[in-house]
């Protein structure tokens, strides 16, 4: 199976690259990561049309067998172990790619989360898109070390 992160930003920072690409290398053959920023939608004093824009952009990304895990500090808070049984699952139910969307500042439209498999949150705070997108991918290659074995997790 593939995760796919898809984030709606600017570029990346050199901390957050390095550490992402640190876990993303460690990352079993079971569970692949591609990752994808998406442009930001153009500001022009309409909060709710920006959502809407990217929303679109993102929802534009999914294909028919892809499970959509949203990111939103409102969402499901749930342990490694329980977000381990949500990769699974995803697989069970032959999901080839799972999508885990960090949407732009303004955070994600309403579609986007109805649309949403899941919704996931990594903390009750609001997390910058960098450390939200290095936390997910740390939980990735933890949950695979649940998954498909390894000593990592204790």
């Amino acid at each position: 199976m593939k995760a796919v992160l898809l984030r709606v930003g600017k570029g990346r920072e050199a901390w957050a690259d390095a550490g992402v690409q640190e876990y993303a290398k460690r990352l079993p053959r079971q569970l692949s990561l591609d990752e994808r920023l998406l442009k930001p939608a153009l500001f022009r004093g309409d909060v709710d049309a920006v959502r809407a824009e990217e929303g679109k952009r993102i929802l534009a990304e999914l294909g028919p067998s892809d499970r959509l895990i949203c990111l939103d500090e409102r969402g499901e808070l749930p342990t490694t172990e329980a977000f381990a049984g949500w990769i699974d699952e995803g697989a069970r139910l032959g999901a080839t790619r799972l999508v885990f969307a960090i949407g732009g500042p303004y955070g994600h439209d309403p579609a986007v989360r109805a649309a949403a498999w899941k919704v996931l949150a990594l903390s009750r705070l609001v997390l910058n898109h960098e450390l939200a997108r290095l936390t997910l991918v740390e939980q990735l290659y933890r949950v695979s070390t649940l998954l498909w074995g390894g000593a990592y997790h204790h």
